[in-house]
């Protein structure tokens, strides 16, 4: 049986999802949860130290944020060297590491024996201006790796977030922040909500219909935090056959659909949507298999409606759980099936609804409206109810 690693590593080969964020990004993001880091240990167990933004915006804000402790651990296969760091092995397996021409020697808790990989993990846990040049600069973390006062320890496993060294780790840590590789986003998020962690984390939008993620929403878990502009984000890449040249910027990689997902408590969370448009039976379409009307657009979704009404997934980046209820989403049977739920079959097991209502859960997969006699399957809904609708205007005649 192949050990985490290999799957690890050949995920991210044939995916294509190693994806390095911009610093950039990560400051936009952050900005808004800087409350919850006072004292905190914050992990970044799927981020090079050597070469992650994620370990640099960390690092350089250590004091601003307040953090007690901040370790950053990598796997083995990590395809890029030398972005923020750069290292040497020498004949006899001395190890020296480079940072802007500052040279750390005799870092680690153990040699390696040849110049391939290695998986580490970096601890830090003081930050000053060691130079004295006036102030902290990732020079100053090099000579405070140096002295000591900081460690870098080569791990002993391959470094997947999975393994039992990196789970401990984990345990230790109050917040995790990360990339993680999405074709393993399934896979981490079980693994931060199993061990009870806060996280801020980037996922592609796809992993809101996931059988064992979409759940977490409706169980209020897991949120989308405040995420790229357009859902549109770039990242530098080592591979150089991931995207055409027309999908570059700046020599950047354009991923569509990325958004941050979060358990962290943020202002967005509780900002109610502004809703304008009204409801009326010859503008909203019913679907026949299921009492609820669809919507295309979130901007459609009528101010006045007390029922349930299919919306895209694109709603959950403007959900507000005092605002609206989350019934479910079309499609979801595999969930209903693991959790052992009452059902109720309709007569075509493939036109099928799911969704949550009174600690029960139904399963009905798409849904679909009947216009001139022909079946008409709408795209992937979420299921909600305004929790507040507004009264319907009265019309005098």
């Amino acid at each position: 049986m192949a050990n985490n690693n290999t799957i690890l590593g050949a995920a991210k080969t044939a995916k294509k999802d190693e994806f390095y964020t911009q610093l950039t990004d990560i400051e936009k993001e952050v900005r808004h949860y800087k409350k919850h880091f006072k004292d905190k240990i914050v992990l970044c167990n799927c981020d090079d130290p050597f070469e992650s933004n994620f370990f640099k915006y960390f690092v350089l804000n250590f004091n601003k944020l307040g953090l007690r402790k901040l370790i950053a651990t990598c796997y083995s296969t990590s395809p890029i060297r030398g972005k923020q760091f750069d290292y040497t092995v020498d004949v006899d397996g001395q190890m020296s590491f480079f940072i802007e021409n500052v040279q750390l020697s005799s870092l680690l808790v153990g040699k390696p024996t040849d110049s391939s990989k290695k998986p580490y993990k970096a601890v830090v846990t003081t930050v000053y201006d060691k130079t004295g040049d006036g102030g902290i600069s990732m020079h100053d973390i090099a000579k405070l790796f140096e002295s000591g006062e900081n460690t870098l320890e080569e791990l002993s496993g391959d470094g997947d977030f999975r393994s039992e060294e990196c789970i401990n780790i984990l345990r230790e840590a109050d917040i995790v922040v990360t990339n993680p590789p999405f074709s393993l986003f399934r896979d981490y998020i079980n693994t931060l909500v199993k061990y009870g962690k806060k996280f801020l984390v980037i996922g592609n939008q796809n992993a809101i219909k996931y059988s064992d993620i979409f759940p977490l929403f409706m169980e209020n878990k897991i949120w989308l935090g405040y995420g790229f502009q357009g859902n549109v984000g770039f990242f530098e890449s080592p591979y150089e056959d991931t995207a055409v040249s027309s999908q570059h910027k700046e020599g950047l990689i354009r991923v569509s659909g990325v958004m941050w997902f979060t358990n962290m408590d943020i202002k967005k969370r509780h900002e109610e949507l502004i809703l304008t448009a009204t409801y009326s039976e010859g503008k909203y379409i019913k679907f026949d298999n299921y009492d609820a009307i669809n919507i295309d657009k979130v901007i459609e979704i009528p101010c006045d409606y007390e029922g349930i009404m299919g919306v895209p997934i694109t709603f959950m980046d403007k959900f507000n759980p005092e605002q609206f209820e989350l019934y479910g989403r079309t499609g979801n049977i595999e969930w209903a099936e693991s959790n052992e739920c009452d059902f109720f079959t309709p007569p075509s097991v493939e036109q099928q609804i799911i969704y949550k209502k009174q600690n029960k859960t139904w399963r009905v997969q798409n849904g679909y409206y009947v216009e001139d006699g022909v079946a008409i399957t709408v795209y992937d809904r979420l299921f909600i109810r305004n929790k507040r609708p507004e009264k319907p205007l009265e019309v005098n005649i």
